[in-house]
């Protein structure tokens, strides 16, 4: 599946350059991290905290860390150290992998999925994306599941700016909705 996206990226280069004035391959952006990041809150029901660390290892290939809280709020229930989340980093050809089993596999099977908007590519060139339902991914499909929870997934490029990862990102393959004209 990496070859897919390693493909893209040679011809990115000679697709883009003349719209940024790339004078060398090393300008390029590239995908240098994905982040997929999952909270449990202020859940003690150990089982699900356990189901939500295992599909989210299930789903990125590798272990997730836990995130301890930072802070102490009493509305909440929480307590600084608790667990309130779980993380993943992924890398190199990991990172491809997931892209690309996001873009072909997960956001199509999402529920009246009509593309990802544009407007989450933050000014450093970092495209964030909220995931309303684990099941989308293949990997963790299944009829007698109880307990369906949302991620975060940051993928963070090497593009100077937003029109730059805007354009990367949509040549390798990202549902963009397409823009409306304003009247």
């Amino acid at each position: 599946m990496a070859k897919l996206l390693q493909e893209q990226q040679r011809t990115v280069f000679n697709d883009l350059k003349g719209s940024f004035g790339w004078v060398n391959s090393m300008q390029t952006p590239k995908i240098e991290k994905v982040v997929i990041s999952v909270g449990v809150g202020s859940t003690k029901d150990k089982k699900k905290v356990e189901l939500i660390e295992n599909r989210l290892a299930t789903i990125t290939g590798q272990k997730a860390a836990p995130r301890a809280a930072k802070k102490a709020i009493a509305t909440y229930k929480t307590r600084i150290g608790d667990k309130v989340g779980y993380q993943t980093t992924l890398r190199g050809k990991r990172a491809q992998d997931f892209v690309n089993r996001l873009i072909h596999i997960a956001l199509p099977r999402t529920k009246d999925f009509k593309g990802i908007p544009t407007t989450s590519i933050d000014e450093m060139g970092n495209y964030t994306l909220g995931i309303k339902e684990h099941t989308v991914f293949a990997e963790t499909a299944d009829e007698d599941i109880k307990d369906v929870f949302g991620l975060g997934v940051t993928i963070v490029t090497t593009a100077k700016n937003k029109e730059e990862a805007k354009a990367y990102l949509t040549h390798l393959g990202f549902p963009f909705k397409k823009e409306q004209e304003k009247k």
